[in-house]
């Protein structure tokens, strides 16, 4: 969640009665803390919902942990392997930075934010966007930039192209989601 969460920044809710009404409210029930969760997991990854139910639908049909599916689905998406190089500050400047058409999938541009990336794939830089000034601050910022790269994946930052060594595990993804949660929610 963004700091401008006000539940976030403070703990309670808004407004003239949120401090006290608190304590009057009591626990918060357990469809609350995992729709929350939920909640928090659309955040972070910058899905709407209709989005983040086909991920949780196509997590359950795959083999393994619903949870661990829904979380390697999400970290798979382009935008967040963008974010994960290093290539952008945040997921919504990498976002903004696919669907401007400046990424190439597999040697074809693309402007698709969700793309799903698989092992072996190749993401770099149309050379028509190299000429930008963003991108060649980026290659500056690189080389000095000690960002660290997760184990999935490999940088080349001479030429900023990467690869996709593998799918992500639950240990290397780094947000404090619990999917547990998540899936409760979707399975009441």
């Amino acid at each position: 969640m963004s700091p401008k969460c006000a539940f976030e920044r403070r703990g309670y809710p808004p407004g003239q009665h949120g401090k006290e009404g608190q304590f009057r409210r009591g626990r918060a029930s357990d469809y609350l803390t995992q729709l929350r969760e939920k909640q928090k997991a659309r955040r972070v990854y910058g899905v709407f919902e209709r989005q983040f139910s086909r991920y949780f639908d196509r997590a359950e049909r795959a083999p393994g942990l619903t949870g661990t599916n829904l979380l390697v689905l999400l970290e798979s998406r382009l935008d967040n392997v963008i974010y994960r190089l290093g290539l952008a500050e945040s997921r919504a400047q990498a976002r903004q930075v696919v669907s401007h058409g400046h990424i190439m999938l597999n040697g074809r541009k693309t402007d698709v934010p969700s793309a799903l990336v698989r092992p072996g794939d190749k993401i770099s830089i149309r050379p028509e966007s190299m000429k930008r000034p963003f991108f060649k601050a980026l290659r500056n910022e690189l080389d000095d930039r000690r960002v660290p790269i997760p184990r999935w994946l490999s940088l080349d930052t001479k030429n900023i192209s990467a690869t996709i060594l593998n799918l992500p595990t639950r240990d290397d993804i780094d947000v404090s989601l619990n999917e547990q949660l998540i899936v409760e929610y979707y399975s009441r």
